[in-house]
């Protein structure tokens, strides 16, 4: 069997692939992560270059998101090897892009070794899919290694994170070819030529240097317009709840009172706006008198405007309807306006396909499903409009340039990552933030219960973060934003475009053969 001989091949870049992604934070390992892969597939058939990209995408996927058994079991209650399976289909399921993607290279690319230089289209054209396919699931596309390569990532102000995504793929291509030519190999029975390989790498190269030269005058041009704009101070406060404990009736008062305490200490920072996370409050806010009242309480003793995470219901005929929430309060009290979830986490906040599934059960606790709320809604804040994503709706690029191409001139992310324990994946989630601010050029504010919050700049600077697992308030003055970047007036076009020349390809080599066929 091939796998037999390719196995080191496979299991080096699935597991170069998680190094280079938070916790690890070796992202330089992204730069080669796909070059064994790409090595592996340059004698196999399509058929088997499906197998050896599925196992390389198993062992990425289980490497990465362990943390989905651990979730399974600490909160959802399901038995060891129940959570297991999970995770294993749920890897399996987006290893099949990893497979795809090995399948239509080697078929796009069996004209000869330039046809390396498809990967990147085609692994942009299938990140995009993956981003709405199945009510879709971007988490950690390749682009997010290089979260903390400031200069590269200012490109996704044009491309969003799919450009950098497409940029790496370059590079494992590139330096793949050059690998091939110094060691005598070709690929797919093409030989590799010493002058095309030498053009490439040049090319490369420049192409690196352009992308390096266009970040650093982005930084230093977006600096200078944001600098002229309005500014506010917002505090974020991170509760440190314990999610066990969080919804136990006992420990309601005992939670309520210390948001509201660490509110009130922050007041001595003069904050326009605190921010809490998901679902700070344990009840429904507004409809629980006495720890309504607490919380009013503690925001007139604070003394400015509140945003707050909060379960919500409204009655429509004769249902009741649930929403995950956020109230933006003002300083007596009174709510103003309110943001409800839009993407909603299948079997955590609500069961698909219910009709025909009903045997499935949520993850979380609640007395029914959540319902959607409306796509780029945003809050009116002063003389501004903020837009608002909760929990894992920051990893949508769409959501969040929807609200900014709504009017939204900052963007808050209320999550409640105690989910994760101290896994990797709170590190991941904030990560994702990061290409949100770039992508937008918009100032992002992060309250998460236990960790990790803090504030990015529109250039992706981490100007203030916190811990995992500690009670925390962090008050930083924000910068309002006004210039739409190009991203936001034209979203994906970047990865439409890949998947638009992936299809032409496709049907132009499908052309070819259907004619060799009848002659």
């Amino acid at each position: 069997m091939f796998y037999k001989k390719k196995i080191f091949l496979i299991m080096a870049s699935g597991l170069l692939l998680t190094g280079s992604f938070p916790e690890w934070r070796f992202s330089y390992l992204a730069w080669i992560a796909l070059v064994p892969l790409l090595l592996c597939l340059r004698d196999l058939s399509p058929k088997n270059g499906f197998k050896a990209g599925f196992l390389t995408g198993m062992l990425h996927y289980l490497t990465l998101m362990y943390w989905l058994a651990y979730t399974l079991s600490t909160y959802g209650n399901l038995p060891w090897y129940l959570c297991g399976l999970v995770l294993f289909l749920f890897a399996a399921y987006l290893a099949c892009y990893f497979a795809i993607f090995s399948m239509l290279l080697i078929r796009m690319g069996a004209g000869g070794s330039v046809g390396l230089l498809t990967a990147p289209f085609l692994w942009v054209a299938l990140e995009y899919v993956r981003t709405f396919l199945f009510s879709g699931f971007p988490w950690e596309l390749l682009g997010y290694t290089q979260f903390d390569l400031l200069p590269l990532i200012q490109i996704s102000d044009i491309t969003g994170v799919y450009g950098v995504s497409f940029f790496v793929v370059l590079a494992n291509a590139v330096i793949c070819r050059a690998v091939l030519f110094f060691s005598g190999k070709g690929w797919q029975g093409a030989t590799v030529g010493k002058y095309a390989t030498a053009v490439q790498l040049s090319a490369m190269c420049l192409i690196a240097i352009a992308l390096w030269g266009y970040g650093i005058w982005r930084m230093h041009a977006v600096d200078r317009s944001t600098a002229r704009e309005s500014s506010a101070r917002i505090a974020v406060v991170q509760g440190n709840i314990n999610q066990a404990l969080k919804w136990n009736p006992v420990f309601q008062t005992e939670t309520t009172q210390k948001y509201v305490r660490l509110s009130v200490e922050a007041r001595e920072k003069n904050p326009d706006l605190v921010v809490w996370p998901e679902t700070a409050t344990p009840f429904y806010f507004f409809y629980h008198s006495r720890l309504t009242k607490m919380v009013k309480e503690g925001i007139r003793r604070t003394g400015c405007d509140f945003l707050i995470g909060s379960p919500s219901f409204s009655r429509e005929k004769d249902r009741i309807e649930y929403y995950n929430s956020a109230y933006l309060v003002h300083p007596d009290g009174k709510p103003v306006s309110r943001y409800d979830k839009v993407h909603l986490v299948p079997f955590g906040e609500y069961v698909p396909l219910k009709k025909w599934l009903p045997f499935a059960g949520k993850i979380v606790e609640h007395v029914g499903d959540f319902k959607s709320g409306h796509r780029g809604v945003t809050l009116d804040w002063l003389d501004y409009r903020i837009g608002v994503q909760i929990c894992y709706e920051m990893v949508f690029p769409d959501l969040s340039r929807a609200a900014v191409k709504n009017g939204a001139n900052l963007l808050f992310n209320l999550t409640n990552d105690a989910w994760y324990g101290r896994t990797g994946a709170p590190y991941q989630h904030f990560s994702m933030a990061i290409l949100r601010a770039v992508e937008n050029r918009r100032w992002v504010v992060r309250a998460a219960n236990t960790g990790i919050s803090g504030f990015i700049d529109p250039i992706g600077r981490v100007t203030a973060s916190t811990s995992l697992f500690e009670d925390a308030v962090v008050t930083q003055k924000v910068l309002f934003g006004r210039d739409i970047s190009f991203y936001t007036r034209r979203g994906d076009l970047f990865a439409q475009v890949c998947l638009g020349w992936v299809f032409f390809i496709i049907a132009w080599q499908s052309t070819g053969r259907f004619k060799k066929l009848r002659r």
